[in-house]
């Protein structure tokens, strides 16, 4: 009787799961069908306004974006692009905005000589001491220091800006959403504001800047500097130039970690060969071996 009652119990069980997981399933599939259109719905509302949140910038093929290139620094191409972006950067930008982590030394090599950074360096006056008799002097700039700041304080920037402060442009590229692609879009995407859009006074539009309006205006106009290679001082080319000299600024690591990187690979897909040859035929006849006493 009692096995009876089990196998009866059994029986009457098993649809009963299935229907279960059945229900569970379609539940399941209704609350995440629920949640994404809901999320559909709150993300349109949201971005509804893209002004809000910035124009998407369009992708651009940087060279240095590949993994297997670095930036065009090489020994046989003197004048290139991080030359000229520091070019832009030195007449153009560093006049509002900072780069506090980067040090004149950081140049040697990469963009100057040993020689030129060291004379750039001493052409900008820099705080030190105390001396002996306990006052602070004024000394010129070693490849140690790092890169002059244009304004003392963030309250003398905002004084010197209308209220608003220029960022530090050290890690711009990684800081912001679009990295260089944002920076290059937002350098050359000023144009008139479109009809119904009010720009405050103070402001200019920018399609790109979240919001639309802000507080920069266009500081790249064609033939604003002079290459020293000749290249045309077109706005985009010294947008491109000094887009590329903040991409650098923002990771000067980048070129040792991919060739890092490069010879990792390298080392670690010759020991996997190596072991997939050992496990393969050296391992496999010991033990798959028959032992007949």
């Amino acid at each position: 009787m009692q096995r009876s009652f089990g196998q009866v119990r059994f029986a009457s069980t098993k649809p009963l799961a299935a229907e279960n997981s059945k229900q569970i399933a379609l539940v399941s599939a209704g609350i995440v069908g629920a949640a994404g259109f809901g999320y559909m719905l709150t993300n349109n509302t949201l971005s509804a306004n893209m002004a809000d949140e910035g124009l998407h910038p369009p992708s651009h093929p940087w060279y240095h974006k590949d993994p297997l290139h670095t930036f065009d620094h090489a020994a046989d191409f003197p004048i290139h692009s991080i030359r000229r972006g520091y070019q832009v950067y030195r007449e153009v930008c560093s006049a509002c905005h900072s780069l506090d982590r980067i040090a004149w030394r950081n140049l040697i090599d990469v963009s100057h000589s040993d020689e030129e950074v060291k004379a750039m360096a001493e052409e900008v006056e820099y705080e030190d001491g105390p001396d002996d008799e306990g006052e602070m002097f004024q000394r010129p700039g070693k490849p140690s220091d790092y890169m002059p700041k244009p304004y003392p304080n963030e309250e003398a920037a905002r004084a010197g800006n209308a209220g608003a402060l220029p960022p530090d442009l050290s890690l711009i590229v990684k800081a912001r959403h679009g990295g260089a692609d944002y920076v290059f879009a937002l350098l050359t995407g000023y144009v008139d504001a479109p009809a119904g859009v009010e720009v405050r006074e103070g402001l200019n539009y920018n399609p790109y800047f979240p919001g639309g309006a802000i507080a920069m205006a266009r500081v790249l106009f064609d033939g604003l500097v002079e290459y020293e290679d000749g290249t045309p001082a077109t706005a985009s080319q010294m947008a491109r130039d000094v887009t590329t000299f903040l991409a650098w600024a923002a990771e000067p690591e980048h070129d040792d970690r991919k060739k890092m990187g490069m010879k990792a690979t390298i080392i670690l897909s010759t020991l996997t060969l190596l072991t997939v040859y050992i496990k393969r035929f050296k391992w496999a006849p010991l033990k798959t071996r028959k032992i007949v006493y």
